[in-house]
């Protein structure tokens, strides 16, 4: 069975001790494996008590973050490059302070609208900070993630093939493809192919409904999505990421785009979702290991319109 993951800010807007302890505590009592930690200000988390926090309760921690337009390695501007570059350093020691072994995320560039193509001089350095990263995380056992995001998110990496074009370039084992199905739902043109085209590159998988609510009352294909990672045989982590105002600080819902209260119970949303991806994927697993059956194409769209047992808390 994958790890399955949750993100921090299905529960908290902060990462306060209050907060981690809150966190990571719900993180169990849902019955996930891994918390996903945003280390978007890198020196807002103690680290010392987020490691105890990890222990106590049995669950593994990663990292994840965007970077900013004043700190981006993807900028034709050195001196932003520079910022970027100590702001994923700062986020790599987070990751290894808390014994973790994933940094992963919009790590290239600024998760922000650009309003034009990614400068060939930007590139450049992207792939050189990144060939930085990846070899100083190497040195901590820390595998480096690079999540393709939406068009309005980044200039840079915006699909699988992106993103398996950046890692070819950067050359370096340790650097995997973040596969989110919230972005593939806007950038790829299916939930099949771009599993299968990251092939063994691929590291990480986030699972989030088109509209960032409870799964299986948007468009994502779901059976498409489980069906693809079983079939791969994909065995690392599934993570479910939502985000909704009512948690969510409001600057960061507003860099998100995230307008309204799409749940206001994170436990009844964590619950449902671990229960919706485990069942998912142990049926695609299932069908994966069994004889070969024939496609039937279902009436109308398609797509998965499962309703949770309480939509919206």
């Amino acid at each position: 069975m994958n790890p399955l993951g949750i993100h921090a800010l299905v529960w908290e807007g902060g990462w306060s001790r209050a907060e981690c302890e809150r966190a990571v505590r719900s993180t169990r009592e849902a019955g996930y494996d891994v918390i996903e930690i945003p280390a978007l200000d890198p020196a807002a988390i103690d680290v010392t008590h987020t490691k105890a926090v990890l222990a106590d309760h049995g669950i593994r921690g990663v990292c994840s973050l965007g970077l900013d337009l004043d700190a981006d390695i993807s900028s034709p501007d050195p001196d932003v490059v520079v910022r970027g570059e100590a702001k994923l350093a700062d986020a790599l020691a987070v990751v290894t302070g808390i014994g973790g072994d994933y940094l992963g995320g919009a790590v290239y560039s600024a998760l922000a609208k650009y309003d034009r193509p990614l400068d060939p001089r930007g590139r450049e350095n992207m792939l050189a900070g990144l060939r930085r990263l990846a070899r100083s995380a190497a040195d901590h056992g820390v595998t480096v993630g690079l999540e393709p995001v939406n068009r309005y998110e980044s200039n840079a990496i915006n699909t699988v093939a992106d993103a398996l074009a950046v890692i070819e370039e950067v050359g370096e084992p340790n650097v995997v493809v973040h596969l989110d199905v919230y972005h593939a739902n806007i950038e790829e043109r299916d939930f099949v192919s771009p599993v299968v085209a990251a092939g063994d590159r691929l590291g990480y998988v986030h699972v989030g409904e088109s509209h960032r609510g409870y799964l299986g009352t948007g468009t994502i294909d779901f059976p498409a999505v489980f069906g693809a990672l079983a079939a791969a045989g994909y065995a690392g982590p599934v993570t479910f990421e939502s985000f909704s105002r009512a948690v969510v600080s409001p600057d960061l819902s507003d860099r998100l785009a995230v307008w309204r209260d799409l749940w206001s119970d994170g436990m009844d949303l964590a619950v449902h979702a671990r229960r919706f991806v485990a069942d998912g994927l142990a049926t695609a697993q299932a069908r994966a290991s069994g004889p070969p059956e024939t496609m039937v194409v279902p009436a109308g769209d398609g797509r998965n319109r499962q309703l949770p047992d309480n939509p919206l808390g």
